[in-house]
């Protein structure tokens, strides 16, 4: 047995010991967590695990017998991690890098099975979030006294989700056991979805692209990557930990303070003082002076609490576009023939064929037209200019300008041969399709006049936006000028490029109108606070 197991086995024989001395005290619950960690800690000493296959074999193996089906294996997991709470006993990253190994292997393709998994994942901790919705708050408040969950502390909680809520999804996805959690507490402490999808799109996408590369670039030592990762996610926690810990110092120091001053001449306490007095007088204080208010100054430029909500959800379209369109670009460029969805889509439109929808198909479809979306970038940007919203005006005009060129450029770049016998005049390759990419223009334009032209309330406007965009894809389909992969490659195209430029516009207006402003200094934020410095103590020494 090696040194590890011998203290398992100590620790086993420690906790099942424990519980049978205190078996009459014990609630059932805490009876049930001594005797599963006491079971744990015993098959750990007992080697079963070290007798497992090697993982990369196993992977092997899989891949060989799944082949296009590894797709749903790794997805289907990445979705369970967080929506069946699979990460509290096993690693997600282990299953996400194992795809990307079966991708370096040539048995499937990176970039449409880091797209299945960010997908999945994003469902994973929506149903999280819902169960927690459902749920969670209701057996907390009746069984949460059992394990000490007070119904202050749930009030604490749930008022740390509401501040700090968006940030814990983002940051805890590379967390094990926060990535786990996260999702299901934010839905059971009241966390409204619209504030929690945004951070959960950034966060899952980063996670996926960062493991599936990993795996698809080191294939070949997958147990030492494996291994690296672990650690990697292993220090980021603890990093983040140590972070949490000094911002709650940071933010008690009065507290601490007082506390320390008024036990000064304790025996234990009395050679901190002594030391620590020149130590901050000497360096912690012009420390303090010099570098804290730069950091906080960059902290809350680059913070997407402080620049609010539309910032995250902005780069949220923006990172899942143009995913979506270099994804569909890439499998393009290798083979233009069809994909997923491509002949199915064109038949059932076959099968639903009338004159009737044809002609109704033909007038939607113009409404995608680049003439059409000009004409209402006009009026909007005259209505814009006439308000002084530039930066909106910035956003619109140089969107269509930049999806406009872009449109071109990879019809040139794809030359993919449009569908056989289209009903309506096309010209040029078929991937992307313009029409679908203008007409997210409808939605820009549309989310532009009810959230700043004092619309706000007028949902139903941002929806005709949608309809359209939508619409106007379909359109394209059933007049067999595009196959799917056309229009959503042109649909993810504009959302990328409208959601890129909207968050530049929002860091841009930002610091234009905070930049002249000095931050406070961190240790004036209440009067008289001079007087209560570190080392001054109560007895005037």
């Amino acid at each position: 047995m090696s040194a590890r197991e011998i203290l398992a086995a100590v620790g086993a024989v420690l906790v099942a010991a424990y519980v049978v001395w205190r078996w009459r005290r014990l609630s059932a619950e805490r009876k049930a967590i001594g005797l599963l960690v006491a079971a744990a800690l015993g098959i750990y000493a007992s080697g079963v695990l070290s007798e497992l296959p090697d993982p990369k074999a196993v992977i092997e193996d899989i891949a060989q017998a799944l082949g296009a089906w590894t797709y749903a294996l790794v997805g289907l997991m990445a979705y369970l991690e967080t929506g069946a709470f699979v990460g509290l006993v096993a690693p997600g990253e282990t299953v996400v890098i194992a795809g990307g190994v079966i991708a370096g292997q040539g048995e499937i393709r990176l970039l449409p099975l880091i797209g299945l998994v960010w997908i999945c994942a994003v469902l994973g901790d929506t149903t999280s979030f819902f169960v927690g919705r459902r749920l969670g708050r209701g057996f907390l408040v009746r069984h949460g006294p059992r394990v000490k969950i007070t119904p202050e502390r749930l009030a604490q909680v749930e008022a740390y989700f509401q501040r700090h809520g968006g940030k814990t999804i983002l940051i805890g996805r590379f967390i094990g056991l926060v990535r786990a959690l996260a999702p299901f507490v934010a839905g059971s402490s009241g966390l409204p979805y619209g504030r929690f999808i945004p951070y959960s799109i950034v966060g899952t996408g980063l996670w996926s692209a960062t493991f599936c590369v990993l795996g698809y670039i080191f294939w070949r030592s997958f147990d030492q990557v494996a291994s690296i990762a672990g650690q990697a996610v292993f220090g980021f926690g603890v990093t983040v930990g140590l972070i949490v810990g000094i911002v709650v110092v940071y933010k008690r120091r009065d507290a601490i303070r007082d506390w320390m001053l008024a036990h000064e001449h304790h025996p234990l306490v009395r050679p901190l003082f002594a030391l620590g007095r020149p130590v901050y007088r000497r360096l912690v204080r012009p420390v303090v002076h010099a570098i804290v208010p730069h950091l906080r100054f960059v902290w809350n430029r680059v913070t997407p609490g402080d620049l609010g909500l539309e910032l995250t959800i902005a780069v949220a379209v923006a990172s899942a576009g143009i995913f979506v369109f270099v994804m569909y670009l890439v499998v393009l460029a290798d083979d233009p023939g069809p994909t997923p969805l491509d002949t199915e889509l064109l038949d059932a439109g076959d099968a639903m064929r009338s004159q009737v929808v044809v002609d109704v198909a033909k007038v939607v479809s113009a409404l995608g037209a680049f003439p059409a979306v000009a004409t209402l970038l006009a009026v909007a940007a005259a209505v814009l200019a006439f308000r002084g919203r530039v930066a909106e005006l910035v956003v619109l005009v140089a969107g269509i300008g930049l999806i406009y060129a872009a449109v071109h450029i990879a019809k040139a770049a794809v030359d993919r041969p449009r569908p056989a016998a289209p009903l309506i005049e096309t010209a040029a390759s078929s991937y992307p399709s313009g029409h679908a990419a203008y007409a997210t223009a409808w939605i820009a334009v549309a989310v532009v006049v009810t959230r700043r032209l004092g619309l706000a309330g007028h949902a139903a406007l941002v929806v005709a936006g949608i309809a359209i965009a939508a619409a106007v894809g379909v359109s394209r389909i059933y007049l067999r000028a595009h196959y799917w992969s056309d229009i959503a490659g042109g649909w993810a195209l504009g959302a990328g490029i409208f959601g890129l430029l909207t968050a530049i516009a929002l860091i841009v207006n930002y610091i234009r109108h905070n930049g002249g402003k000095r931050e406070p200094e961190p240790w004036a934020a209440s009067p008289g606070r001079e007087a209560h410095r570190y080392p001054v103590s109560r007895t005037g020494r």
